[in-house]
């Protein structure tokens, strides 16, 4: 693990100037985090976090992707940005980088609805960054809080109409490769209600070609005062997205003759998908209830996806999907042994059925009869327990434990083959341990011990064999994390965040695809790894005006233990990942709203395949963006914004997929590009 050439300077000028990412001036100290569970100050809570406000997710972006903001978050690492047919790939320390589309081992909550589904997958395209108020971040496993699929958890909470003034803001951007985009929001509190609505059109040619993209969004939130500390929250969450195009990877033979080409069969084939989705929440809480306060949830999501995969074969998928459920806690502070404590237990429930079909896709190009016709279904139910015990003014026990049972079945309507019905089921035990201690008022040393289990998901049990129903072959990977972490604030305007991780996983699911025309993506446990490393976050507010940021992660991600087919994998890297990510920001915020930011990463290099013969370079990414208040008038505001990303025009990759066929691996990203728009407030 080493920074890279010519970057120690600079690394030291930074660190002392964390990435908790903070609003602007806001104290570290102050920030209240929810995703653990039990709700407590980000200063008292025993695992590595990280908390981007609204200043760092909406202020002159383009609000295409998480990685604007993610970017900076110590430990995370996100691909596929420029792909909406595959979506976006985040890792958090290796969790998640085995995901061909989506996310994998990564817990995805949006207003406190589970966007992960019990089986393990997440999608984000459904993520409204223009509502976005508060993204948080635990960057760990952390199954003893939501069970399957959580290496890592990031929680979206979208705007209150409680918390943000009355009014209506209408937002245009446009930019290279025919970006535009429209946004109109409104807030309004009415004292018992409240509300908050946003909408979104999104139409993008993309960098290369078959990458258009034409997506509509629509989330709102409305809530009910019942009185005696009682509320009702509906939350309705709508998502169309007629076409994403799939661009496909390239050889790097094709990336050196043309890197805005499409892969082959791409065009041929139209590749990409087609989505409609919606979600609607209702959650209730009473902080009144008894001696502590009583909180349920409830939501349902409909997805109709269908989509062509470029290559030949079964290619063609059509799914409409089912995923409903509802959960319950109860939590309250009180004595025990004479000590305050505090605890939250409940339990939870939640179901996906995904009633899909595949279709043979002709080498020429044309839609042949069913390959596939399955129900699949996911039933997940758990119950969990969390608590804080004060043992000193100084120093807090955390502890907690939860179980679940995840079960897997496929019912098989495709008789050709004969009938490949099963099901699988899995029960695990999670749990967690952890010391909080507050040496000095704003200082904290922390440290704990976890567990996380991640079951394959539907598509991480297809059969290499070509048949229907579970791969019998395929087992949940298990891993137990250790923490070590220092956090604080000092008087001179800077914010620290410094953590040593240790995660042992075992079963290792990698994915890997078999060689001939058919790109399909299979998977198969790789043995034992170990994931360790270092990540570094610091800010300094070192004038009013001006605040900079670094973020820097030191890892190394390798197998212990792997065989397949003969060859020995031992010692290896995982494919996939960056061993060096360094991020820096500098923003300035003149008076009457004049603001600039400048950003610096550095992508340390990967390997792309087990055997780490393929090999992807480091590169560096400049980003610049700014903006001012253009009129002020009574009722009217008008703002206006512009960027430039990739300010360098580095070439460098926007994916790369792991153990690739036909040495496909790459799928470049785009060069300089620029945005600008103008938002009304009124």
């Amino acid at each position: 693990m080493r920074l890279p050439k010519h970057s120690s300077l600079l690394f030291t000028g930074l660190i002392a100037p964390s990435i908790t990412m903070t609003a602007y001036g806001q104290p570290a100290a102050d920030i209240v985090v929810t995703s653990p569970i039990i709700e407590r100050a980000l200063y008292e809570t025993p695992a590595a976090m990280s908390v981007v406000e609204q200043d760092s997710i909406r202020e002159g972006q383009p609000r295409l992707k998480l990685d604007e903001t993610l970017g900076q978050v110590p430990g995370v690492f996100l691909q596929n940005q420029e792909n909406f047919a595959q979506g976006e790939r985040i890792a958090i320390r290796g969790f998640g980088a085995r995901a061909p589309f989506g996310v994998r081992g990564i817990t995805i909550m949006v207003d406190g609805i589970p966007f992960t589904l019990p089986d393990g997958q997440a999608q984000l395209d459904a993520i409204d960054l223009d509502s976005a108020e508060r993204i948080e971040v635990i960057r760990g496993p952390a199954s003893v809080l939501y069970g399957n699929a959580a290496g890592g958890v990031i929680s979206v909470t979208t705007v209150d109409g409680r918390r943000k003034p009355d009014g209506t803001s209408i937002r245009v951007t446009g930019g290279s490769d025919s970006f535009g985009k429209v946004s109109v929001s409104n807030s309004q509190n009415n004292g018992l209600w409240s509300h908050s609505v946003s909408a979104s059109a999104l139409n993008y040619d993309g960098y290369r070609d078959n990458a258009k993209v034409e997506k509509y969004l629509f989330n709102t939130k409305l809530r009910r005062e019942l009185g005696n500390d009682r509320s009702l929250t509906a939350i309705i969450n709508l998502l169309e997205n007629p076409r994403s195009q799939d661009p496909g990877a390239l050889t790097a033979e094709q990336v050196e003759t043309d890197r805005s080409q499409a892969g082959r069969f791409t065009e041929e084939y139209n590749t990409g998908q087609t989505v409609d989705q919606q979600v609607l929440g209702l959650q209730y809480q009473d902080l009144s209830a008894g001696p502590g306060e009583f909180r349920t949830k409830t939501f349902y999501m409909r997805r109709n996806f269908e989509q062509q995969l470029p290559y030949p074969g079964d290619s063609r998928i059509d799914y409409d999907r089912d995923y409903f459920g509802a959960s319950a806690d109860y939590r309250q502070s009180l004595e025990f042994a004479g000590l305050p404590f505090r605890y939250v237990a409940g339990v939870e429930a939640r179901e996906q059925r995904d009633d899909r079909t595949r279709r043979e896709m002709s080498f020429n190009g044309d839609l042949q009869g069913l390959t596939a016709d399955e129900l699949q279904t996911a039933t997940a139910l758990g119950a969990f327990a969390q608590s804080d015990l004060n043992l000193t003014n100084q120093l807090i026990l955390s502890v907690g434990g939860r179980f679940d049972q995840i079960r897997m079945k496929v019912d098989d309507d495709f008789a050709s083959d004969g009938d490949q019905s099963g099901n699988r089921t899995f029960r695990e035990w999670s749990g967690s341990a952890g010391l909080s201690f507050h040496y000095l008022a704003s200082h904290q040393a922390y440290a704990n011990i976890s567990t996380a289990f991640e079951t394959p998901t539907f598509s991480e049990f297809a059969n290499p064999s070509g048949v229907g129903g579970l791969n019998p072959e395929t087992e949940p990977q298990k891993s137990l994390n250790h923490e070590l972490g220092l956090r604080g604030e000092l008087d001179t305007g800077i914010d620290y965040d410094l953590t040593l991780f240790w995660v042992d996983v075992r079963d290792e699911l990698i994915p890997y695809e078999l060689t001939g025309p058919d790109d399909r993506t299979f998977y198969r446990n790789a043995g034992d790894t170990t994931r360790k490393g270092f990540e570094a976050a610091a800010g300094w507010l070192f004038s009013p005006s001006w605040r900079a940021e670094t973020a820097l992660t030191l890892a190394s991600y390798t197998f212990d233990e792997y065989r397949s087919g003969g060859d020995v994998y031992d010692d290896n890297r995982l494919p996939g990942l960056p061993e060096q990510v360094w991020s820096n920001r500098l923003t300035w915020h003149g008076l009457g709203g004049p603001f600039a930011t400048l950003e610096t990463r550095y992508i340390g290099d990967m390997v792309a395949d087990d055997a780490n013969n393929v090999k992807v370079d480091d590169y560096w990414l400049v980003n610049l963006r700014g903006g001012n208040t253009l009129y002020a008038g009574r009722n009217l505001l008008l703002k206006g914004f512009a960027g430039v990303r990739n300010l360098g025009d580095k070439d460098h990759f926007a994916n790369v997929r792991i153990n690739a066929s036909n040495d496909r691996y790459f799928e470049p990203a785009s060069g300089r590009t620029w945005y600008a728009g103008l938002e009304f407030i009124f």
